[in-house]
């Protein structure tokens, strides 16, 4: 089942630095990341295509990229100085440009995470100009999350009935459903699914939802601001 409408629609911003897609779009991705990842991020390879791998360092989508992984706004002038506030946290980093002939679009960034609790992420980001963004893939699961709303992403083993229990607790909490993605590997096996939502849901809906059997993952992902 699937609605079409983007789950995340992120407006043109504040910027610091030269461009408005390597460096507003980048920190917007690393945010958009981080608030995929749900939980402290302990390590995170950015590797960069088309664009983004020539002149990630002059533009700049170095330091919006670990910014936004580091969950500093757009407009916060602290980006200049992000090297250094880095080396205060406990973050691993490194960049990786790959200038290989690819399908993704210019401005590509695609984040290996480690989190905390010792999983990993992957989650592959497109910055399209003016500070607008979208993520394409989470982990092997093709996406389109771009900016304007509160998102609940899960990972579940597919089986019949499923969206029915997810929606049946959202509705209780008389939360609105603005659109809904899912899809699945094959019959019967992993699946993935992003509900577009008018509110953030609450963190006993999210753990009712965490408990219903067969579902792997839970992540409540924030809208960004504008």
């Amino acid at each position: 089942m699937s609605s079409h409408g983007s789950l995340f629609d992120i407006m043109g911003p504040i910027m610091i630095g030269p461009s408005s897609s390597h460096t507003a779009g980048a920190v917007r991705l690393g945010l958009l990341a981080r608030n995929v990842a749900n939980v402290p991020i302990r390590q995170v390879t950015f590797t960069l295509y088309n664009s983004f791998a020539k002149t990630y360092q002059g533009h700049g989508t170095d330091r919006g990229l670990l910014a936004g992984i580091l969950g500093i706004g757009v407009d916060d002038e602290s980006i200049r100085d992000v090297f250094e506030r880095v080396k205060e946290t406990p973050l691993e980093y490194s960049f990786i440009p790959n200038e290989a002939p690819n399908h993704y679009p210019p401005n590509t960034v695609r984040f290996d995470m480690i989190l905390e609790n010792g999983n990993p992420l992957l989650v592959i980001g497109h910055s399209i100009g003016g500070g607008k963004v979208y993520i394409s893939k989470i982990n092997e699961y093709n996406v389109h999350l771009r900016g304007e709303y509160p998102t609940l992403v899960m990972f579940y083993q597919d089986q019949p009935g499923m969206i029915w229990k997810v929606t049946q607790i959202i509705a209780e909490y008389n939360i609105n459903i603005a659109s809904l993605n899912c899809t699945r590997k094959e019959k019967g096996n992993e699946a993935f699914m992003a509900i577009c939502l008018d509110s953030l849901l609450p963190k006993p809906a999210v753990e009712a939802i965490r408990n219903i059997p067969c579902v792997y993952s839970v992540c409540n992902v924030d809208k960004i601001p504008s």
